[in-house]
């Protein structure tokens, strides 16, 4: 027998749950399939916020060893408990998947483990062991995506690494060699560089991070080198060879050694085995599922969001999403400002962006002003030793609307919020600069920008 439902959800990432949750909100019968026994997708489970716990707990590990006696606080070297470290992000990530389950039967959403795949457009069948069929009015794709493997080298989480496996490890590679220096290869890179792996970057491009504004980028490097990271930038790899103890790697001519490779060439999206053609839902070439700006797919009964569509990789985009499809499919008419949707890099210090960079600003002929300070001008981040760093933003020459903000430095996570804010209410700089901040904090660096665009800056 088929159960119906009004929104079935394929997929419990940050996207999917939160689809799920407000479909229930808004009055409809709902249903979440998730293949893994745990709530919450990559995001949750081997993205996001496992990835955050070591990036954090590495952190406190690194300034204990290297800070300490700066702030008069003597301690003898650090011991590292690797086990515990991975403990701790484990819990997390239980705790988690906990509340996301019972925010499903708060809301009173159906459950289901299983592999889902299209019978046709209106029935799924989800197998876990048995086979059980679901119809629904509405369905909603929220798959997510996976690691690229290189052709050549395929993953096998021991000595050839990709994101999900370095997650995962049972004890510390004492050399690491990173294919790929974008946002996550970075944030990775940093957590086994603090724990002591020597770490080698292999990017085939001319600069690290490249969507980042480049003057954010070229500093970003400067810092994780001071730190005992190495780059080899304009480089491919052209072969590789995998061995009992090491793998190597063919570049341009040269070999490089180590213990693992981590493969960081990014993500594709997840479709496999959903029988899309049954369901009549086309793709792109890039092999995303194919939607229109309302997030229908070729059948308008069928939605799709997040990793599963083109566009930016972000868990907090694909939570905007779901919530739109949600109130599509009740009548409403949101909007999503994706001009104002933030991108971070958790390093240290971190990294967050809003907006146009300057590339782009430029050749979009935009005309623009822009006003620049540093962190070692901030009382706060001299208090904390976070000196590291600037503030970036651009501004139009004309009116002086905001149309980027670039951050470097401590806590950037939290204050590029404001500069969203900013953009999405297409605030001035003159009206930032104006603004009171409270004093001492770093979000006096926002402030400083800002009279910095006119070079009124009063700390530079």
């Amino acid at each position: 027998m088929t159960e119906s439902f009004d929104v079935i959800v394929i997929g419990s990432g940050p996207g999917g749950y939160v689809a799920a949750i407000r479909c229930a909100q808004l009055g409809l019968k709902t249903a979440c399939i998730e293949k893994r026994a745990e709530l919450g997708g990559t995001c949750l489970n081997v993205g996001c916020i496992p990835s955050k716990a070591l990036l954090h707990s590495s952190e406190f590990y690194w300034k204990v060893n290297k800070e300490a006696a700066a702030h008069g606080i003597e301690i003898s070297q650090a011991a590292l408990n690797f086990p515990q470290m991975m403990a701790r992000k484990n819990q997390i990530v239980t705790s988690f998947n906990q509340g996301i389950a019972g925010l499903f039967q708060k809301n009173k959403i159906t459950r289901i483990t299983g592999t889902a795949q299209f019978v046709n457009p209106t029935t799924v069948s989800v197998t876990n062991g048995a086979t059980q069929e679901l119809s629904a009015r509405f369905i909603i794709l929220a798959t997510g995506s996976e690691p690229t493997p290189l052709p050549f080298l395929p993953f096998d989480e021991r000595r050839v690494l990709s994101s999900t496996g370095a997650l995962s490890l049972q004890q510390i590679p004492k050399t690491l060699l990173v294919i790929g220096a974008g946002i996550i290869g970075v944030e990775l890179g940093s957590v086994y560089a603090r724990l002591g792996s020597q770490v080698t970057f292999i990017e085939f491009l001319d600069r690290i991070c490249p969507t980042l504004d480049a003057s954010l980028s070229k500093e970003l490097q400067r810092l994780l080198q001071s730190q005992g990271m190495q780059f080899h930038l304009c480089s491919k790899v052209t072969s590789a060879a995998v061995g009992q103890t090491q793998v190597t790697l063919n570049v341009a001519g040269q070999e490089m050694r180590a213990e693992a490779v981590l493969i960081c060439i990014g993500r594709r999206p997840y479709t496999q085995g959903l029988n899309l053609d049954k369901a009549g839902v086309a793709m792109t070439e890039k092999g995303a599922i194919q939607i229109d700006p309302s997030f229908r797919t070729t059948q308008p009964h069928i939605f799709a969001i997040g990793d599963s569509v083109d566009g930016p990789m972000l868990a907090h985009k694909a939570s905007e999403e779901g919530v739109a499809v949600a109130e599509i499919i009740q009548g409403h008419r949101p909007k999503i400002h994706y001009a104002t949707i933030p991108n971070v890099v958790y390093t240290h210090p971190e990294v967050a962006s809003v907006g146009l960079t300057e590339e782009e600003a430029k050749a979009a002929g935009l005309s623009i002003k822009v006003g620049t300070t540093a962190f070692k001008a901030n009382s706060r981040a001299r208090c904390i030793a976070e000196e590291e760093g600037f503030v970036k933003m651009i501004a139009e020459a004309k009116g002086g609307k905001v149309i980027g903000v670039h951050i470097i430095g401590a806590n950037a996570s939290e204050l590029i919020a404001e500069a969203v804010l900013a953009l999405q209410k297409g605030v001035t700089y003159e009206e930032i600069a104006t603004l009171p901040h409270a004093h001492p904090t770093l979000s006096e660096a926002l402030k400083e920008a800002a009279l910095s665009v006119d070079k009124r800056a009063i700390h530079k």
